[in-house]
């Protein structure tokens, strides 16, 4: 059985180990796969492994020799998974290795808008603290969370463990989802999504990109907005119009953006967030940490065992 990783580097730069694949049969790794380059480099494959390398109808016709794909990440939407499922090829996913990190990353975000610690840091090494007459300075404002409200726009696993940190800090917490539970009702008061645009002080967004959510904070969303709210988004980039977020962070409505996540990946030099004022853009690391990565490469060994003995697990077609 041969199978092949098209784009292994970000899963796995070198602190992990790929022997979970290699134990099951003939295994390739490429760090980065261009697209002229699938084709030939899944060709007589059984198994493929992606992580945001597209698998299109065009090149499972050109490969038939596939008969499992395996997604090195949560999102799908770069395997045609319609084309897969008339093929009878299987494709999995990996639904909850980042759980924890991306909670975690959210926060980060927040702290950073909230104290500029990494901007505070620099003006103490270049020897701005030395040379100020007082015992204490600050460039920015410093913002208190505690009696602040976060509203979290989408609510799942990922949305919830954000709800848990945020309310260790004292924020009350309100929630929008399509579908509400007891555990959420535990941890959040569930609104319509006005309702929470209107009171948040703080806007997280865990949604999942659908067609119903892409473009969802846009100027209609924002002018419903409280003046000078934060966004942050470690979710999908495009659950975002960029330009209108940038106009609102450029005229002041929105006070600051903490995202780890764009429309176009990795950023276009022309993306308007670039250049908008108190934006904050980290290059997609909120699932990155280590212990993440292991879950997630662990999970995806499993996905392909369990797939071997005829029992698939994660399947989303």
């Amino acid at each position: 059985m041969k199978i092949v990783v098209l784009d292994g580097y970000a899963e796995n730069p070198g602190d992990l180990s790929w022997g979970g694949f290699e134990a099951m049969g003939e295994f390739t790794v490429y760090d980065r796969t261009p697209a002229h380059e699938i084709v030939k480099r899944i060709g007589d494959a059984d198994i493929v492994l992606t992580n945001k390398t597209p698998i299109t109808e065009e090149t499972l016709a050109a490969c038939p020799r596939v008969r499992y794909i395996g997604v090195l990440a949560t999102g799908s939407n770069i395997v045609d998974l319609a084309a897969a499922r008339k093929r009878g090829i299987p494709v999995t996913n990996v639904p909850t290795y980042g759980t924890a990190a991306v909670a975690q990353f959210a926060i980060a975000l927040l702290l950073e808008i909230c104290h500029h610690v990494g901007d505070h840091d620099r003006a103490v090494h270049s020897g701005e603290w030395a040379r100020r007459l007082d015992y204490s300075f600050w460039d920015y404002p410093l913002i208190e969370l505690a009696g602040k409200t976060m509203g979290i726009i989408g609510f799942g696993r990922i949305g919830q463990a954000t709800a848990r940190i945020a309310a260790a800090m004292g924020m009350e917490i309100l929630a929008c989802d399509t579908m509400e539970s007891e555990q959420g009702r535990a941890l959040a008061q569930y609104v319509p999504l006005d309702d929470l645009l209107a009171a948040a002080d703080v806007i997280s967004l865990h949604a999942p990109l659908v067609p119903e959510t892409e473009g969802m904070i846009n100027r209609t969303t924002i002018a419903k907005m409280k003046d000078g709210v934060i966004l942050l988004n470690n979710s999908r980039g495009q659950l975002v119009v960029e330009q209108d977020l940038a106009n609102a962070l450029n005229s002041g409505r929105v006070y600051a953006a903490g995202l780890d996540v764009v429309s176009a990946e990795p950023i276009r030099p022309d993306n308007p967030l670039l250049h908008a004022k108190n934006c904050f853009i980290t290059p997609h690391i909120s699932w990155a940490p280590r212990e993440s990565r292991q879950r997630l490469m662990d999970t995806a060994v499993n996905n392909l065992a369990q797939f071997l003995a005829g029992k698939p697990v994660n399947v989303v077609n």
